[in-house]
């Protein structure tokens, strides 16, 4: 079941979809420092002839979180994901989801995730025909849209389309796809869904910290976050945010339970018989944005980062964690100004 739109009182708190991240190993080390109230599944990337990816449904199946899931599907093909959304909802699923805005070229070339934004009158036919299909009593009809393709001016006409199928719940995120995460985001086109819309809306982009969530939901007014790329940073980040707007003060990690979180990725991550250069290499993807929000300096994070790109071994990765961790001060793990990400090593769709 989906859980109230307000949690004991506070707003809801969802965990982003991120391809290739947002596994049941992940949803399990965020459920250990308070965790979301809501999991977004890896999305089901559904055809003709799909059949559901056997470590999404385990996600699904074997949750023990005890927070719900939502089970999101991307495509374009109107039978199969009515017959997709139809077999999901014989899991455990607090509802199911349609991807309106994953920005990989690999997807939108193909007119799926954010390339449908550029199309709205098929998306209009996509969710009527799985608003008819989503029927099971307790299962939930939500969309995770961008705000247009290239340019936001569309997302007028598609805020009437997305009214007029009874979403249970929409997740904006405010950008379009063309700025991937590149730009600012657009809390103003948020707050002009949360207004137009007869269901909650869920604010998505750049929530980093507690107190920029407080800011979202002061400039947006919206009924709860998603989060994606600030918990991989920062898996604290949903506790620190109830704490913080239940007026009581956030919890920071140290850096020894920043490296704790780090070893127990390694091991969440390592799939059997892997080789060591391999998981060295996955966890870059992880300390990518990790580590921009360790040391006491852009300069030192920085520095961090050069150091853990060039990484081969298990003993030098570690190393260099231990290097800057292994002490008991608290880090709020804010990302440091002009400390970016490397391109490249972005896990391949996130919020």
């Amino acid at each position: 079941m989906l859980p109230d739109i307000s949690v004991a009182g506070l707003p809801l708190l969802a965990l982003a979809p991120m391809q290739d991240v947002t596994d049941l190993p992940f949803w399990r080390l965020l459920a250990r420092r308070g965790g979301p109230d809501l999991y977004w599944t890896e999305y089901f990337r559904v055809h003709a002839t799909w059949r559901p990816e056997k470590w999404i449904l385990r996600s699904l199946d074997e949750n023990d979180t005890g927070r719900p899931a939502m089970a999101q599907m991307i495509g374009n093909d109107i039978p199969a994901l009515v017959r997709a959304a139809k077999e999901l909802q014989e899991h455990p699923v607090a509802g199911i989801d349609l991807n309106l805005g994953c920005p990989a070229p690999v997807v939108y070339r193909k007119c799926a995730g954010g390339g449908l934004l550029r199309e709205p009158k098929r998306v209009d036919a996509i969710l009527g025909a799985l608003r008819e299909a989503v029927t099971k009593p307790g299962v939930r009809f939500s969309v995770k849209t961008r705000i247009g393709f290239d340019d936001p001016a569309v997302f007028d006409e598609l805020l009437p389309i997305f009214a007029r199928h009874s979403l249970d719940l929409l997740t904006v995120h405010g950008r379009t796809v063309a700025e991937m995460y590149r730009s600012e985001v657009h809390y103003d086109y948020i707050r002009r869904a949360v207004e137009a819309m007869p269901c909650p809306v869920l604010a998505n982009g750049n929530v980093f910290s507690y107190q920029r969530a407080a800011d979202v939901f002061a400039w947006t007014g919206a009924a709860g976050l998603m989060i994606g790329r600030g918990c991989i940073r920062n898996p604290w980040i949903f506790q620190q945010i109830r704490d913080h707007l239940a007026g009581k003060s956030p919890a920071l990690p140290t850096g020894r339970e920043v490296l704790s979180y780090i070893e127990e990725l390694w091991i969440a991550t390592e799939p059997p018989d892997s080789k060591e250069r391999l998981q060295v290499e996955q966890m870059k993807r992880y300390l990518n944005f990790i580590g921009q929000g360790v040391g006491d300096s852009p300069d030192q994070s920085r520095e961090f980062l050069f150091r853990i790109r060039r990484a081969t071994t298990r003993d030098e990765f570690f190393g260099i964690c231990e290097g800057l961790l292994d002490h008991d001060r608290p880090m709020s793990l804010i990302p440091h100004p002009c400390v970016a990400a490397a391109k490249n090593e972005e896990p391949q769709a996130l919020a």
